[in-house]
């Protein structure tokens, strides 16, 4: 499937059938709506011709009886009073439907997350395109120093040129008419390798204990993406417990109690300077007793004696692995965007002390230098399982390649999108 018709699925989506039916019941329901809206010209004369009639009753009976009454402004305040009584029960009554987020939608958190290195890079590459009119070595030349200003990595950089020049020589490409496209769907297959499902958490199957625990040094946001991840896998029905494992850092403990108190979990803590490994034991039990499915343990961030960083962090594998078999099933390091090629160092470091499992990138919306993705993959070969896209609760999203590039060059994408369909 190409990259154009991979892209416009993801775009629009794919249409269920069910889905189709709900379109058409709300398409329905809004045109009889729209009826219903028309119909109140009919039904305010007859109301009007019964006011009237109850009207002459009334003042033929206030004749014969002199009973008082209420004045021609009193009435017409008491039927306004009731007629917006009336709309609001129905305001009330009508039932509020909650929708999954859309795939345009999922889409356009990438476009706007990305937006800040979109701006600095993506319109350099406009301009290129536009002062050359052919695809000369001059062209790769300049494109190769715009890649490597957006920190998508020496590697990775070299490994798309050589690709580029390969296809460009194949299809006898002259002009840079369609060259973004060209671009993207190369950086896709780079990210990708061939692999699949690289997003996706390695969840045990109902019943079992799925325990993912969380590295990466103090201030990348690492407390905020477990309180993020934690309401995202509640919103999918799991019931999630927290353990409180960084107890270093001042305040990091209260900071996790908000987040759970926040989201709705458990938070299994113990006083500042305890033994991590010792509330990893206690985090293990306490979710076993409470049939919990998932168990997010944070853990210290210091980088500054790496010995000491190894050390603990084996200790609390050999923890958790000894009271849950085969876990922990993720180690998912935070990393934080803003901070580019020394990321890439961060990962280095605790790739070396711990199994990495996936990376957490957070922060992608507040850099210009969002080529990090691609230089963190192909460097270290470790997926890239969430990106951080903004500060809501559900600014948290699995990471997609095609999104993220579209993200990258969703101004010249849309383009050559429309005039592929022209």
């Amino acid at each position: 499937m190409s990259f154009f018709k991979r892209l416009k699925d993801k775009l629009i989506g794919n249409p269920t059938e069910e889905e189709k039916v709900v379109e058409i019941i709300e398409e329905e329901a809004a045109e009889q709506k729209q009826d219903e809206a028309t119909e109140p010209t009919q039904i305010e004369a007859i109301v009007d011709e019964n006011e009237k009639a109850e009207e002459v009753s009334v003042t033929e009976a206030t004749s014969e009886t002199e009973i008082p009454v209420a004045s021609e402004d009193q009435e017409q305040q008491e039927q306004q009073e009731q007629q917006e009584e009336v709309q609001e029960v129905a305001i009330v009554e009508e039932p509020v439907k909650e929708k999954k987020p859309s795939a345009w939608s999922i889409t356009q958190k990438f476009k706007s997350g990305l937006e800040k290195t979109r701006n600095s890079f993506t319109s350099k590459v406009n301009d290129l395109v536009a002062r050359y009119r052919k695809v000369d070595e001059d062209f790769f030349e300049e494109l190769e120093d715009l890649l490597l200003q957006a920190d998508v990595g020496f590697e990775t950089v070299m490994e798309l040129m050589d690709k580029l020049r390969f296809e460009v020589q194949r299809k006898n490409i002259k002009d840079t008419s369609g060259i973004q496209t060209i671009i993207s769907e190369k950086l896709v297959e780079i990210y990708e390798q061939g692999e699949e499902d690289l997003i996706e958490l390695n969840l045990q199957p109902k019943g079992e204990l799925t325990v993912i625990l969380f590295v990466g040094v103090n201030g990348v946001g690492k407390t905020t993406t477990i309180g993020k991840l934690a309401h995202r896998l509640k919103s999918q029905g799991k019931t999630v417990v927290l353990a409180a494992g960084d107890t270093f850092r001042a305040g990091a403990i209260d900071q996790l109690q908000v987040w759970g108190d926040r989201v709705g979990c458990e938070v299994i803590k113990q006083s500042e300077g305890s033994d991590p490994a010792a509330v990893m034991y206690d985090a293990i039990r306490a979710a076993k007793n409470r049939n919990a499915d998932v168990l997010i343990c944070d853990t210290a961030g210091r980088l500054q004696n790496k010995v000491n960083l190894m050390n603990e962090l084996e200790k609390v594998h050999r923890v958790i692995s000894r009271e849950v078999p085969n876990a922990p099933h993720e180690v998912l390091l935070a990393l934080d965007a803003t901070t580019g090629q020394n990321a890439l160092v961060q990962a280095q470091t605790f790739k070396e002390a711990t199994n990495v499992t996936g990376i957490v990138l957070t922060k992608l919306d507040g850099t210009a230098k969002g080529g990090i993705v691609l230089a963190i993959r192909n460097k270290l070969h470790i997926p890239v399982k969430f990106v951080g896209l903004g500060e809501k609760m559900d600014d948290l999203q699995p990471f997609d390649a095609e999104r993220y590039v579209y993200g990258l060059f969703a101004d010249g994408l849309d383009k050559e999108l429309q005039n592929s369909e022209d």
